[in-house]
């Protein structure tokens, strides 16, 4: 005969127990739900930005999924959870997916020189290839760092032969995998490669390969002439006052910025991609692990994608986009198998990232980091260094500071930068090493090597 439990409860104890633990596990359920949407409208709330739609979504559970704010201003329309936006570069990701889906075919490998692909194009002398391309590691100069492309980018006039040319007359910046500079150019460049391995324009690939087969009926290749239902316009937000702004025209972003999408589809785009059902295990592999430089330099970025730590130290994958008018944010934290996206219909005073940052923090422990003074002498890090920066020179002044040194980066005022470790400082998202006499600056896409003047 089975021991007998020395106490047990009424029926109606045992029942009190249970509505008080349903409503604990409510409130605490409605306290997160409250939070979370509270970070998630700030922007809108504070007059920062004109209107947001977030996302979050946790394995199977969505915590998150509102709009803020308005879509159309003129009109004064709410911002419909479903508002369609323009992501900007989070377009890269896709473009990396789509070559490496086409190499999962063995329609090409990541190892070809591009001029296998393009063979009237002039690498002046370095060999770049297709990985190059979609790790920002080529060399070339960035389409939109180029004089000509805010005189172009809105001219509907120019074909989309107009921008190759352009990308083809420049000269590289530095020597191919030496260094790594966030560039437009490259990813330019590997749509074209898209379409020529796949006998597809890139609008269709996208369309067909990777929407379609995932049920993301909200996603398109961005044309701005297209009637699109819940389509939010693009703004700039400054000083608290709203203009329009200009209207994008899509020959030029192409395959490094031209996809039109939902916070609800970037969702299941993100839990796709990271689940196993858009690529092999060998490229999913690859295009989430960090690449390196030809000798051997740890980046903080994938193919097409970001890849390391957040500002809170939590492990993130993903990629931010900005293009006149809108911002956006599209990641995944695999610890908790957690995605986040964040969109805003306006330029200004909002960070998709920041804002995708925090909600996650609300999910995942973290730890406040702790600055500690530098001991060392800072005296020998003091003087100018230059080297490549985003389409010019990058040119950063070290000076001391009671806590160790602050930086002046093309001329800005002095920042403080905390010390990290070793010789290693931080400002911002970026990361400041002195090493052999240079400093080496490191961002989430983009490693440069700046030499003492």
């Amino acid at each position: 005969m089975p021991m007998q439990p020395r106490f047990r409860p009424t029926v109606l104890a045992l029942a009190l127990t249970t509505l008080a633990a349903a409503d604990a596990a409510a409130q605490t359920g409605r306290t997160l739900a409250q939070r979370l949407d509270s970070l998630a409208g700030a922007g809108v709330l504070e007059n920062r930005a004109v209107g947001t739609v977030a996302a979050v979504v946790k394995g199977t559970d969505t915590l998150l999924f509102n709009g803020y704010g308005r879509a159309n201003v003129e009109w004064d329309v709410p911002m419909p959870a479903d508002a369609m936006f323009e992501i900007g570069s989070v377009t890269k990701q896709f473009t990396a997916a789509a070559i490496l889906q086409l190499r999962d075919e063995g329609k090409l490998s990541l190892d070809d020189e591009i001029t296998k692909w393009l063979p009237d194009f002039d690498t002046r002398g370095n060999k770049v290839t297709v990985r190059q391309l979609l790790d920002h590691t080529s060399g070339m100069v960035g389409l939109t760092e180029m004089p000509e492309f805010d005189l172009l980018v809105w001219n509907q006039r120019f074909p989309r032969d107009s921008a190759y040319a352009l990308i083809k007359r420049y000269p590289f910046q530095f020597p191919t995998g030496t260094a790594q500079m966030y560039n437009n150019s490259a990813f330019w460049l590997a749509g074209l490669i898209v379409e020529k391995a796949s006998g597809m324009t890139y609008e269709d690939y996208v369309e067909q390969r990777i929407f379609a087969p995932l049920g993301m009926t909200r996603s398109m290749y961005c044309d701005s002439g297209e009637h699109v239902p819940r389509r939010a316009n693009g703004y700039r937000v400054r000083d608290g006052v709203i203009r329009r702004a200009p209207t994008n025209v899509h020959t030029w972003p192409f395959a490094a910025g031209s996809i039109c999408s939902t916070a609800g589809d970037l969702v299941t785009w993100v839990t796709a991609l990271h689940g196993g059902k858009v690529l092999s295990p060998r490229s999913y592999r690859e295009m989430t692990t960090p690449s390196t430089l030809a000798d051997g330099t740890p980046l903080r970025y994938g193919l097409g994608i970001g890849v390391g730590k957040d500002s809170r130290g939590l492990t993130y994958i993903g990629h931010g986009g900005s293009i006149s008018g809108f911002t956006a944010e599209a990641g995944w934290y695999p610890d908790a198998q957690l995605a986040v996206v964040v969109l805003v219909n306006s330029n200004g005073n909002v960070d998709p990232g920041d804002v995708g940052g925090e909600l996650a923090a609300e999910l995942l422990p973290w730890q406040r980091p702790t600055v500690a003074p530098f001991t060392g002498d800072a005296a020998p890090l003091v003087g100018t260094y230059r080297g490549p920066g985003r389409g010019r020179d990058i040119v950063v002044q070290v000076t001391q500071a009671p806590q160790g040194i602050a930086v002046s980066i093309n001329g800005g005022s002095p920042r403080p930068a905390p010390w990290v470790e070793g010789m290693t400082f931080r400002v911002g998202s970026t990361f400041l090493t002195f090493r052999g006499g240079d400093l080496h600056l490191s961002g989430g896409s983009a490693y440069s090597v700046l030499k003492r003047q």
